[in-house]
């Protein structure tokens, strides 16, 4: 490359200094698509070629391939989903109140540009989901915070998906934080300083001096950072990251956090205050592949079986780590989708499935025009997936049904 040239629009500079082509990215995109294609008609699904996509740069690049590949990620069976929320189920429910105040206050998790009666359809949705899945578990206590994390997946897999999928994770991924109190919460948290210890002797001296805790960390740790992060996108990406690792990978990614600040944090006072104010603001751009990979690293090396004794203030038994191995165990033994779908006795509406045959892909005015048909029928949420995500609507308006 000449003096004082520039790279061309066709390239960018890697980390490394190196320059990738993207026709090379393109490359890679395609066949990180094969290759998940590939996992989810293997029989049994390739859980862990799934799980690695999930993972690695990128994670599952579309929503298209999401919703294909986080019910797998949770062992859900998309032929055999939950019915939709009864219409009585805000009767007389004991977290109806703070669920409905804390949904009101949700508007900036909804795309930029939705038509106000479009989210207003969403949230009424997200507030039966939350009270349809604490019916359905009794054992579960509600969180404030625990919205956050719904509405990502409405938003992307629709109101019955989600139902199954957050259920799923609420008894598993989430249980702690779903205790009738913190305590398993604070357990969780507690595993915070002693991976920045592993990592970073002189980092966690400064923190523990300054008295500065872990409750900075409290709402990135159980919304997975759905309420710190502004930009949907990164959400997402973590989601996927989350949705194909270990419970605690949200702790260790917390840990990476203050690293890659250590400059600023050991630039501050060393009291509780000032700490706690500059970590408890995040950053909105991070670099989240390092982070990723370096948060994947750590928990290599540093496993939870190895910190465990170090975080335990006192015993503390969390449900959401003993049942993970069978957990995982059981996304084994999945079935791909096309048999699933021939074992179900259920079929999808003739014409429903004659639309979704209908639109192919880049034909946003054919997928517009058929969502305004029918929305006297299904309300708000098909306008609002037509003017916010014309790719999602053949899948996703049969979750509507």
């Amino acid at each position: 490359m000449g003096k004082g040239k520039k790279p061309s629009v066709s390239s960018q500079v890697n980390s490394n200094g190196s320059v990738k082509k993207q026709g090379e990215q393109a490359s890679g995109k395609k066949r990180k698509i094969f290759e998940i294609q590939q996992a989810l008609n293997s029989d049994p699904v390739d859980i862990q070629t799934l799980r690695k996509a999930a993972r690695t740069v990128g994670g599952l690049l579309t929503d298209d391939i999401r919703r294909k590949v986080w019910p797998k990620l949770l062992s859900i069976n998309v032929y055999d989903l939950p019915a939709k929320p009864d219409k009585d189920i805000r009767e007389g429910h004991k977290d109806f109140n703070q669920v409905l105040l804390d949904v009101r206050r949700s508007m900036r998790r909804f795309p930029k540009g939705m038509r106000d009666d479009q989210r207003e359809v969403l949230q009424e949705q997200l507030i039966d989901i939350i009270l349809c899945i604490l019916k359905r578990n009794p054992p579960l206590h509600y969180y404030q915070g625990y919205h956050d994390i719904v509405v990502t997946f409405l938003l992307v897999v629709g109101e019955r998906m989600s139902i199954a999928m957050v259920e799923m994770l609420s008894t598993h991924h989430l249980r702690d934080f779903m205790d009738p109190t913190m305590d398993s919460t604070k357990h969780i948290l507690n595993y915070l300083m002693p991976i920045l210890q592993d990592v970073d002797q002189d980092l966690h001296d400064f923190m523990c001096r300054a008295e500065v805790g872990t409750i900075f960390a409290l709402s990135w740790l159980i919304t997975w950072y759905g309420h710190v992060l502004t930009d949907f996108r990164h959400v997402l990406r973590l989601y996927d990251f989350f949705l194909a690792s270990h419970p605690l990978m949200a702790i260790y990614f917390a840990a990476v956090i203050v690293l890659h600040r250590k400059r600023e944090v050991m630039n501050c006072d060393c009291d509780m205050a000032s700490i706690h104010q500059l970590l408890s603001q995040i950053p909105q751009d991070l670099p989240y592949e390092n982070l990723i990979c370096r948060a994947h690293e750590l928990f290599t090396r540093f496993p939870p079986s190895l910190i465990a004794k170090r975080a335990a203030h006192q015993p503390q038994k969390s449900i959401t780590m003993s049942s993970f191995g069978d957990f995982q165990m059981a996304t084994l033994q999945q079935r791909p989708d096309a048999i699933l779908q021939r074992q179900t006795r259920e079929k999808i509406p003739s014409d429903v499935a004659a639309f979704e045959e209908s639109v192919a892909p880049g034909t946003n005015q054919i997928v517009k025009m058929a969502v305004w048909a029918i929305s006297a029928t299904l309300g708000a949420t098909a306008l609002a997936v037509a003017q916010t995500a014309l790719d999602w609507a053949p899948e996703f308006l049969l979750q509507l049904f």
